[in-house]
């Protein structure tokens, strides 16, 4: 322990607050929030709430903080919350505005902070004046962000009223029904504060004493490594609730994320502080290689563009300086050795570990049976520390995909179904593990499974996992050359016990399963495509990101295109194809296979590896709000890439309708022939 820590004092917060503000109703009338941020109290009524504006539900982590005000890493956040807040068609919020307001409170409905972990969301609200989030439901990484930068979190409604009658709140208020180390947490007011009086012994974890029972193949990996108090790893049984540290394996962040952490580990740890056990540790330049080809001259002129540099130096001199390895950008070319998510999957995550990374979409490699969770900055900083990450141990949801899917139905179709029912929009599965089977996902091999697990993200989920198998064991053995015996070894006992419990199952017949979209503004709105009413034009496909620009994804496009091109057809001249590559490996293995040769022809725009247009930083992007664009990556929430209409699909669907200059559903030749015979 270094001194700095021995000798910081920390303290418990008061047991009773008193929040002295006033209170920022987000509803979906952009004219409710103008008058608002003009200075007029919106009226509540707690007790008719049928009598009130609706709120606004959904909000993302990207209408808090769009991706470039990201590059800020400082308290100049404060000045933009809620800046992509979509409300109408009117983003009625503008900068500073709400800071200037004097808001100490921000309301919403169902929902709140869902999409990506940046911690950029809470801090911006925070440093803003904005202590008290209240909502109907509330995403996990958003609300144990603010947990961790002290921001008060709450579904209570009826404390709008105490606050705008001054009264005191009992801190107990916002930690009641919470485990014992969050109540902890929120008392200190932060993660870090809490994890210095947990190492001056002021804290102690409790221990976990959970009985023999069956479990899940989630809550056998979290047993594995949930510290026990003299800090050994490894406990018998976990049940859903027990709460404790985990021991990672592996921790990972990208020059979004590793900024801010960096100057909160200098600033409370020193400069001259090692990290704790540096070779389990790996950075990565991924999110912004390409962001100078499409960021707008308004935006370099405030300097955005060079703050997205200091991004990259200081990751960069942090690691260097930390002896952190870096994955970092080309030397000889434009683009980046790849993207965080494709990189660990095919070159570090193992069956049975425990990783958590600075996105969202960490579970993509819960398809090799491991568990993989995104923690926010606070997270990552203290997890440089310890070496642990905090963990509820969650709720398991099982999903069970029986049947044969259609030839032109992929992974992308199966989690789009998904996130069109009822029990995932309603926000059901939220903080919960989505456990993958059935024969549909039995036959996957282990780059579509990602695209499930991957996707967990959309749904809320605590994670994703698929219990690894054969293709596991195929998987490991291909990528890196590892013994299929030494693989097998490492997945002993990583299943489901027939008799587990979970909180919910949901089953689904691959067969009845067609072709989908996800209509504009949320991963949600799925449709299938022979539902559509009418022919929907497109000017900008894309293939690429962590969901889609796998092998297996490359496999696709290189398909659609290849039969295209056999009935002498190209890309559409109404449309621009782009196809960006996961990994350098992902790339070589297109040019050995004659993917690239293929693309070309076919007239698809071809990029290095990187994150690019999924978060507004790269070709591929809309530029019009009219704008109609498919795109295989994961998201499509209003503004996240770019100003235009975006439709989801899969690698199939986007790639037909690239060549068809209109969403449509592959046709695989062989079922052309047969028809047509």
């Amino acid at each position: 322990m270094t001194t700095s820590i021995k000798d910081r004092k920390v303290e418990k917060l008061p047991s009773q607050v008193k929040l002295q503000g006033r209170i920022l109703f987000l509803t979906e009338d952009p004219e409710l929030i103008k008058r608002q941020l003009a200075g007029e109290d919106l009226p509540w009524d707690t007790k008719n709430p049928a009598n009130n504006p609706k709120l606004r539900d959904d909000i993302s982590t990207d209408e808090i903080t769009p991706a470039h005000y990201c590059f800020y890493f400082d308290q100049t956040l404060g000045e933009i919350p809620y800046l992509g807040l979509k409300c109408g068609n009117e983003t009625p919020i503008s900068r500073g505005s709400v800071k200037k307001g004097g808001f100490v409170a921000a309301v919403s409905g169902k929902r709140r902070g869902k999409g990506s972990s940046r911690e950029q969301s809470p801090y911006a609200e925070m440093s803003a004046g904005i202590k008290l989030v209240i909502a109907e439901n509330i995403e996990r990484i958003y609300k144990q962000n603010c947990q961790n930068l002290g921001v008060l979190t709450s579904t209570n409604f009826d404390l709008i009223e105490k606050i705008r009658s001054g009264q005191e709140i009992p801190l107990s208020e916002f930690t009641q029904g919470e485990d014992e180390i969050t109540r902890e947490v929120i008392e200190y007011g932060g993660l870090f504060p809490f994890n210095v009086a947990r190492l001056q012994k002021k804290v102690s974890l409790p221990p976990i004493k959970t009985a023999k029972r069956p479990m899940t193949v989630a809550e056998k990996i979290f047993a594995r490594h949930m510290l026990n108090s003299d800090v050994s790893t490894g406990v018998p049984y976990v049940k859903p609730g027990d709460t404790g540290f985990a021991r990672t394996d592996l921790r990972f962040s990208h020059e979004y994320v590793t900024p801010m952490a960096a100057i909160f580990y200098e600033q409370y740890m020193g400069k001259e502080t090692p990290v704790n056990d540096a070779s389990s540790i790996l950075f990565f330049r991924d999110h912004l290689t390409f962001l100078d080809e499409v960021i707008s001259e308004e935006k370099k002129k405030i300097g955005l563009l060079d703050l997205a540099t200091q991004l990259k130096l200081k990751q960069e001199s942090f690691g260097k300086a930390q002896g952190i390895k870096l994955h970092g950008e080309l030397k000889d070319r434009k683009g980046s050795e790849g993207i965080c998510h494709s990189v660990i999957a095919e070159s570090y995550a193992l069956p049975g570990q425990l990783n958590v990374g600075s996105d969202s979409h960490t579970p993509h490699v819960g398809a090799v049976g491991c568990i993989a969770f995104g923690i926010g900055t606070t997270d990552v900083f203290n997890s440089w520390i310890t070496k642990d990450v905090r963990v509820k141990v969650p709720e398991s949801v099982k999903v069970v995909i029986q049947g044969k899917a259609r030839p032109n139905v992929t992974a992308k179709d199966l989690i789009l179904k998904l996130l069109s029912l009822d029990y995932i929009k309603s926000g059901k599965a939220l903080a919960k593990v989505m456990e993958y089977s059935g024969e549909a996902i039995e036959v996957l091999g282990v780059d579509e499974r990602a695209t499930m697990t991957n996707m967990a993200a959309e749904i809320g989920g605590f994670t994703g996992i698929v219990a690894p198998d054969e293709r596991v064991v195929e998987f490991l053995e291909e990528r890196r050359r590892l013994n299929p015996a030494d693989v097998r070894k490492m997945m002993d006992g990583i299943f489901s016990d027939p008799d587990a419990e979970y909180a919910h199952v949901i089953e689904l017949n691959a067969e009845d399963i067609y072709p989908m979209v996800a209509t504009p503004g949320d991963p949600g709105n799925g449709k299938y495509i022979r539902d559509l009413n009418t022919p929907v034009p497109v000017e900008i496909a894309y293939g690429g990101t962590c969901t889609a620009g796998k092998n297996e994804d490359m496999d696709m496009y290189a398909r659609v295109l290849a039969d295209a091109l056999k009935e002498g057809k190209r890309v559409a001249e109404s449309c621009k194809f782009y196809i960006q590559f996961g990994s350098q490996e992902t790339r070589e293995y297109s040019m050995r296979k004659g993917y690239v040769e293929i693309f070309k022809k076919a007239g698809a725009l071809i990029i290095e590896p990187s994150c690019g247009a999924c978060i507004n930083a790269g070709p591929g992007v809309s530029s019009r709000p009219d704008q109609i664009v498919i795109s295989a990556q994961n998201r499509n929430f209003p503004g996240r890439s770019g100003p235009g209409q975006m439709y989801l699909a899969s690698p199939l669907t986007v790639a037909a309708s690239a060549v068809a200059g209109h969403i449509v559903e592959y046709q695989p030749a062989e079922s052309k022939e047969l028809v047509s015979a």
